[in-house]
């Protein structure tokens, strides 16, 4: 059987909204990386952008087991000799509530240029909104 190439540009994109209310970190954020990969499509290739659009809201909701809130650290570097900064996910969260979902997906994508280029597919918003409603996109419910 011969191998087919769609084009990205060819490919049928569809938009997804996950409600992370009361979900785990990790479920969200596979299954956003999932989507946004385009693994769930027939047409699937790994070097591709065939994937599709999600929409990830009530991001501050989002729920982490155990004592996660208070020991899970997020590392950023500003540059500078001795510039290693951390703070937990509770800071985080109360400060850029979106972040940790952000960050989560992230690592679940390819690292390089189409890492980058498929992060800008996933839209994470704090609020129960988004204004991405014109686009009419398909609820994912997850268990």
């Amino acid at each position: 059987m011969k191998t087919v190439f769609i084009k990205p540009a060819e490919a049928e994109r569809k938009w997804f909204v996950i409600d992370a209310e009361g979900k785990a970190l990790g479920r969200v954020a596979a299954k956003a990386a999932s989507i946004v990969r385009g693994k769930e499509k027939p047409i699937f290739a790994p070097h591709q952008e065939v994937g599709d659009f999600v929409v990830v809201i009530n991001a501050d909701k989002i729920l982490v087991t155990g004592r996660k809130a208070q020991q899970k650290r997020y590392y950023h570097h500003t540059g500078y000799v001795g510039g290693l900064k951390s703070e937990t996910f509770e800071k985080l969260i109360a400060r850029r509530p979106a972040a940790p979902v952000q960050l989560a997906v992230k690592g679940m994508l390819p690292k390089g240029p189409l890492g980058r280029k498929l992060l800008k597919n996933v839209k994470v918003y704090a609020g129960a909104t988004h204004p991405h409603a014109a686009q009419n996109p398909t609820s994912i419910t997850l268990p």
